[in-house]
């Protein structure tokens, strides 16, 4: 399938000829390559070991150029999850991989020794290094008609450009990559129509078994005109009531290989359901056991996987629960997993589980071997450092000529009619407006981890400053890259953490009791034996506040000693005033996030243009001790 048209292709060059006024892309140019590690021979060697080689990427989370990201140093696995991957972090995460305890892998895996580590290999993903390196595994696999590139979703939010064109400049950089099936959770926070029109312009399929569209919209002209709009997309089949295609059959050679899409099955739960009003969500593990059922009875495909945004731990359980998938390629907890878990199924066979990170970092390859009557698998993960990866030039030219557009007035950014277009931007480029610099880091920022992360407590300090509030609340979303210590924290720092389509802020007077029922409701919806009742997320970011917390004990048991950040213990009768943003329910009336902390790193950097952070809310954890999830903790553990 080309990506892209030899005549388009060539506007997007002489478009890209001016990419010299563009900033980002000179940056990419003038590092000192010397300065960094040089690729070890064959890296990125992947002889095939059969006749079809499925590509897999997963959370790229808007983000379209090279990144630091920095894996979690605390990722709790509690009740089954126990001491299993993906609940492993730092060294116990390397020697049960049996990888080298330093070296690339142990910085594309790992927290260890993070500055130093990023200095020495460089950035991460972006989509120009992405593609050379796919490319590269189609070549070796005998040609793109050997292969399936598959997509895990949390493709089209997470950054300023992704926000700005709703997605579009995502589905674009896919085409040009080649994704043949993609799936859908932060997809879903776009409106409907921007949803189809997205779905339209995407050249690959569009799958999710689970997502259905509810009955009362199945007898909706509003909808069925929506649908006809969008050439039929979003009503797959009206008697099932699926919204897409909940599976796609996809043949390589003389092989048939059935890909089934999970999408995310708490959306309507961790999103404002008000951008899908038609669609409902859920896990539907009985229909998946269905589907696959009638899949291998009907169809006799030569292979069946799962397309999964259930998150690592759910992925495991369904897999256990449903017979008849031979691999799960997972997502959505941004899990980096260089080695497959091995599940056994109800019909005691084996299920490879997986799950390929985020932001661009990891390229995941399965090559399946029919041999003599046998389905052998073989997996391994490929991390993409951005200076071993030549830039596709393709790619490079689109990336370029899209940064290139100007903010207008057709832009929008939240749901209040007051904040639909920032002024302050119009007639500027993408570009101009992200590579804004704001204040140089005092240390290295980054969110990345069950608790609390340095990028989360400059969004917290930003809301308490913008409204004077005892404490603050931000969501435990897993996106948002890494801003290493003396860089420049930039526009584009800003938006990669905060862009979403419900960024109002918002203030509210809220008890104690409430404050210490709100943690224990999120802490459950994390720590949660079942991996079915979890919700996704990690722990709510808290700004001005400390508390303890055990995760292994039951609701309403784990939060203990809350206290404000100057020693105050938070008395349940009293009132205290709470700032946030990102709520699931009413759309407030507070600026944007993002205005809010651009405007706080500027007003309180020093005159050094140094942004220091006083102090970090981590939480002090208890139960833990021999918790192989967690390592050089800052907080205090127990």
């Amino acid at each position: 399938m080309p990506a892209m048209d030899k005549r388009t292709f060539l506007k997007i060059v002489a478009l890209g000829s001016t990419a010299a006024s563009v900033p980002w892309l000179l940056s990419q140019v003038q590092a000192d390559s010397n300065k960094l590690a040089k690729m070890p021979e064959g890296f990125y060697s992947v002889p095939k070991k059969g006749q079809v080689r499925i590509i897999h990427t997963t959370d790229a989370h808007g983000q379209l150029l090279p990144v630091y990201f920095r894996e979690p140093n605390v990722n709790l696995g509690i009740g089954d999850a126990f001491g299993r991957p993906p609940h492993l972090v730092g060294k116990s995460l390397l020697e049960k991989m049996e990888l080298p305890l330093d070296g690339p892998e142990a910085h594309a895996y790992t927290y260890l020794d993070f500055y130093n580590a990023a200095k020495k290999y460089g950035k991460m993903g972006g989509f120009s290094h992405l593609k050379t390196l796919v490319d590269m595994l189609r070549k070796e696999a005998g040609g793109i008609e050997n292969t399936i590139t598959l997509d895990g979703g949390d493709l089209w939010q997470g950054s300023g450009t992704s926000l700005w064109t709703r997605g579009v400049d995502m589905v674009e950089a896919s085409n040009i990559l080649g994704v043949d099936a993609m799936i859908g959770h932060w997809e879903f926070t776009y409106a409907e129509a921007e949803v189809l029109s997205n779905i339209a312009l995407f050249k690959g399929d569009f799958i999710g078994q689970n997502v259905r569209v509810k009955e009362d919209s199945l007898m909706d002209d509003a909808y069925a005109e929506l649908v006809e709009n969008n050439d039929g997309r979003g009503l797959y089949d009206e008697d099932e009531g699926y919204a897409f295609q909940p599976y796609v059959m996809k043949k390589v050679g003389d092989k048939r290989i059935a890909v089934v899409g999970q999408a995310f099955p708490r959306t309507a739960n961790a999103n404002p359901p008000e951008f899908f009003p038609d669609w409902s969500f859920g896990l539907r593990e009985d229909d998946m056991a269905d589907l696959v059922k009638s899949i291998h009875e009907d169809e006799k495909p030569d292979a069946l996987v799962m397309l999964s945004h259930n998150g690592m731990d759910v992925d495991i359980k369904m897999a256990e629960n449903v017979p008849g998938i031979d691999v799960v390629f997972g997502g959505h907890t941004h899990d980096g997993i260089p080695q497959p878990l091995e599940v056994k199924s109800k019909d005691g066979n084996t299920c490879l589980v997986t799950n390929a990170g985020s932001n661009g970092k990891f390229v995941g390859v399965m090559d399946f071997d029919f041999s003599e009557g046998k389905k052998n698998l073989h997996y391994t993960m490929k991390p993409v450092f951005s200076n071993w990866l030549e830039a596709d030039p393709e790619m490079e030219a689109y990336l370029s000529q899209m940064r290139s557009k100007k903010y207008d007035e057709n832009i929008v950014e939240a749901r209040n009619e007051n904040f639909k277009v920032n002024k302050d931007r119009l007639g500027k480029t993408y570009d101009e407006i992200l590579t804004e610099k704001l204040a140089i880091a005092d240390r290295t920022l980054y969110r990345r981890g069950n608790f609390m992360g340095t990028w989360d407590q400059v969004i917290c300090n930003a809301l308490r400053h913008e409204y004077k509030a005892d404490i603050a609340f931000s969501p435990g979303v897993r996106w948002g890259p890494t801003t290493l210590k003396g860089d420049w924290i930039t526009m584009e720092d800003v938006m990669s953490q905060t862009s979403m389509t419900y960024a109002e802020t918002y203030t509210s007077e809220i008890s104690g009791k409430n404050i210490i029922d709100t943690l224990e409701q999120i802490a459950d919806n994390l720590f949660d034996p079942d991996p079915y009742l979890q919700s996704g997320g990690d722990m709510v970011r808290v700004g001005g506040l400390d508390y303890t917390i055990d995760p292994t004990k039951k609701i309403y048991q784990r939060i203990t000693d809350v206290r404000l950040d100057n020693g105050e213990k938070i008395q349940p009768d009293k009132n205290y005033k709470l700032a946030g943003w990102a709520t699931v329910n009413r759309t407030p009336e507070g600026r944007l996030v993002w205005d809010i902390v651009r405007d706080y790193i500027l007003q309180t950097k020093g005159s050094d243009d140094v942004l220091k952070l006083a102090k970090i809310n981590r939480p002090k954890l208890l139960g833990v001790a021999d918790n192989l999830g967690v390592a050089d903790y800052e907080g205090e553990t127990g």
